[in-house]
């Protein structure tokens, strides 16, 4: 299902192809998919199989090791990984007494994940040799800098565009004059720098 459908889209104008193998809203495949290794392994060898573009596999942060799932898509072929998809999460309606959601649990984004996906990016630098696209609660650019000092070699804004359809004029703004203050020739030269002091 998933190498026909990348079959469809291996087309000119699209560059890259985001597999989403974590989505909380699904009942059953996402789930699977997201958080058994083989099961990750297996969409995305049937992906790259069926296209000739560049393949990111989205993780999840559901999951014990994310490192363990990252190396399972990187070893079968993924071009990069990007992550984290949103917590799993819920609301009660205290009122009815009932859930919130329709579906009971769902994805839980924006600042609240920041921590948490900083903290995978992190770890999953250490792991892979691949590029990371890192995501989860970015809101300003020193967020975006937070995330590429951790290992990320790109960003994307999810949540916040909701909040400031500018959001990401801002951070590239913000990216920019970081860079001339800092006297950072390259934007990439920040990837993984991060300094761990014993």
């Amino acid at each position: 299902e998933y190498g026909e459908l990348a079959a469809q889209l291996d087309v000119d104008g699209v560059a890259a192809l985001e597999v989403n193998i974590s989505c909380p809203n699904v009942k059953e495949g996402g789930i699977v998919f997201g958080t058994q290794p083989e099961a990750a392994a297996a969409v995305t060898r049937s992906v790259k199989d069926h296209t000739r573009k560049a393949v990111i596999v989205k993780l999840s942060p559901n999951v014990t090791d994310i490192t363990v799932m990252a190396k399972a898509v990187e070893a079968a072929g993924a071009d990069a990984v990007s992550l984290i998809n949103t917590l799993t999460g819920m609301a009660i309606d205290i009122k009815t007494r009932r859930p919130l959601l329709g579906n009971i649990t769902g994805g839980l984004s924006g600042p609240a994940v920041k921590p948490v996906a900083l903290r995978m990016v992190w770890q999953t630098a250490q792991a892979v040799s691949i590029p990371i696209l890192g995501l989860g609660g970015i809101s300003t650019w020193q967020d975006a800098v937070e995330f590429m000092l951790a290992g990320a070699s790109a960003v994307a804004v999810g949540a916040h565009n909701f909040v400031d359809p500018r959001a990401v004029e801002t951070i590239a703004e913000g990216l920019d004059q970081y860079c001339r203050e800092e006297g950072i020739e390259h934007i990439q030269d920040i990837v993984g720098a991060l300094e761990i002091r014993g």
